[in-house]
């Protein structure tokens, strides 16, 4: 079967589907900046519309937390050890370590690595810069240190598990087992935030900026990783065209 000459080149074709997927990446990661940017100035700014949100979803969940010492005990034992963020950072290093190891994939393990590093600095550097108290009730069901927004364990959940889904994308994994992987993350990350509304240590908000925080992170680093890989080449591509060629004999 031949191609008709006017038919464009399928390199061409892939380059404009990859372009188009990166700039598509960049717009989100614009709109969840800006969306993390005006949450991030409401709670500083103490907006009383979202402090009477917050107030009302958190006395009842406390409520409702008190009364089920069941369900308590359980989200604590989601929320301390299966959604906590050292246990998802570290599941997150090994799969680095796998890809490094097993397959050879240097960059992509490093970047994993650093982007799960530069997410918990952020994390840390806005609960000092807003340092918004944490909920306090007569008879708490348990307790956290640091500052209120964001939440750290909400963040590292959508952080670690969008990276892990982006792995699994990469490795061209099955149908069932890349549905599977992704009602799990759902789970996850939705789950450890509500359990942290429910255990009375977050405001709902809280755990809102650290979704969205997270995702941001994520969809950025990605941009980043399909980019530099690029720069790279058309760097050393640029050097070789510039250097010097040898002067030929006459």
């Amino acid at each position: 079967m031949r191609l008709s000459p006017h038919a464009p080149p399928r390199t061409a074709s892939s380059s404009a589907r990859r372009r188009r997927r990166h700039d598509a990446a960049l717009r989100t990661a614009a709109v969840l900046a800006l969306c993390c940017l005006v949450l991030s100035a409401l709670v500083e700014a103490s907006w009383q519309p979202l402090v009477s949100v917050d107030a009302e979803i958190s006395r009842t969940t406390h409520r409702w937390a008190v009364a089920e010492d069941g369900v308590t005990a359980a989200f604590r034992v989601l929320t301390d050890w299966v959604w906590d963020p050292l246990t998802l950072r570290a599941l997150t290093v090994a799969v680095a370590v796998w890809l490094a190891w097993r397959r050879a994939q240097w960059w992509p393990a490093l970047w994993l690595v650093a982007v799960v590093a530069v997410a918990a600095v952020l994390q840390q550097v806005l609960k000092a810069v807003l340092a918004r108290p944490r909920p306090v009730w007569p008879d708490p069901v348990d307790h956290a240190r640091y500052a209120a927004f964001p939440s750290g364990h909400a963040m590292t959940a959508a952080v670690c598990c969008g990276l892990l889904l982006w792995v699994l994308h990469r490795c061209g994994v099955g149908r069932r087992l890349w549905r599977a992987a992704v009602a799990l993350a759902v789970v996850s990350v939705v789950g450890v935030g509500l359990t942290r509304v429910w255990l009375g240590v977050h405001w709902p908000s809280d755990v809102v900026g650290g979704w969205l925080l997270g995702a941001m992170t994520v969809t950025a680093a990605v941009v980043v990783h399909e980019r530099l890989p690029r720069l790279r080449e058309a760097g050393s591509r640029s050097y070789a065209n510039a250097r010097p060629r040898p002067c030929s004999r006459a």
